[in-house]
This record gives C-alpha cells, structure tokens and sequence, in this order.
C-alpha cells in the first residue's frame, strides 16, 4: 500500500524504466510504502529450487529473515527503483521517507536490503557504478534498524 498521493513516469535514473514519484510532499521519518495483501512468503531455497526460479527472481523481496514474496502482477511499489543514497529506507517491508521529501521526488531503496544474501542484481547502480550485492539478514536489520532510529531522533 502506498499512502501518500503519487504516480508512475519515467525514472530519473539511467536505465531504470519507470519510477515512483510522489505527488505531495512526505515529511522526513513518514511511512511511504506498507505491507498489506501478503498472502504468502517463500523461502529463498524454495524459490531457487522452482523451475521458473530465473523468471521469478525479478519479482522476489525479502521481507524478513529468510522469508520472500514473489510479485509477478508488479503492484506499483515495484517502480520504486535502487539508488545506494535512496529517498526512502526500508525497514521490515515499510518504505520510510529518508528526509523531508517534496513533490515531485522519485522514491528509491537500497535493494541491497531486498535481495537474498549475497544475490547481485542484473545490473549496477547507476551512479556508482557498483554491483549491488544482498546483504546478510543481520546486516540489513542492523543497517535499517540503525537509519530508523536516527530518522526518528
């Protein structure tokens, strides 16, 4: 679910498609994106072990632990692309605004947080240049934990 008014158009970043854009402004520490409709996780290995494992991988988030959804309708959350100094923090599947957010933003994530341990994404990041790797579960709850605390200071 996506709280604050927005609308999907083309990304600002290079070769990312389309983006999520904000229609209104979000104050720095709102809720942006929640989960909702989640009728089932997955873990990591049983999706790997499917046939269609390549096709699906796209469309697969990590929201705790070892526990995944796979999305292939791609609901609008999936236009929110990568940036490694993203717009938005997430945190537990909740997209957080990192700071006080106009209209007109495109919101972005740290993808290292959705995908499984050590997994790279099919392409870089687009400003660095960068392979965006999984992080460790631990490491991606320290790291989220950490810039929520410090969002809500």
């Amino acid at each position: 679910m996506i709280l604050p008014r927005y609308h999907i158009g083309p990304s600002t970043i290079e070769g990312a498609g389309q983006g999520l854009f904000l229609d209104e402004p979000v104050a720095r520490g709102r809720v942006i994106t929640a989960p909702d409709d989640i009728a089932r996780v997955h873990s990591i290995d049983d999706i790997l072990a499917r046939p269609d494992a390549a096709a699906l991988l796209p469309a697969t988030v990590r929201w705790f632990e070892d526990r995944y959804t796979i999305t292939p309708e791609w609901p609008d959350e999936c236009y929110i692309n990568h940036a490694f100094v993203p717009s938005g923090l997430w945190h537990l599947g909740f997209v957080f605004a990192s700071a006080d957010l106009a209209a007109g933003t495109e919101v972005t994530v740290d993808y290292r947080h959705l995908l499984a341990p050590g997994q790279s994404e099919d392409f870089r990041d687009a400003h660095s240049g960068q392979a965006i790797v999984g992080y460790t579960w631990l490491d991606s709850l320290r790291a989220s934990t950490q810039a929520l605390a410090a969002l809500l200071a």
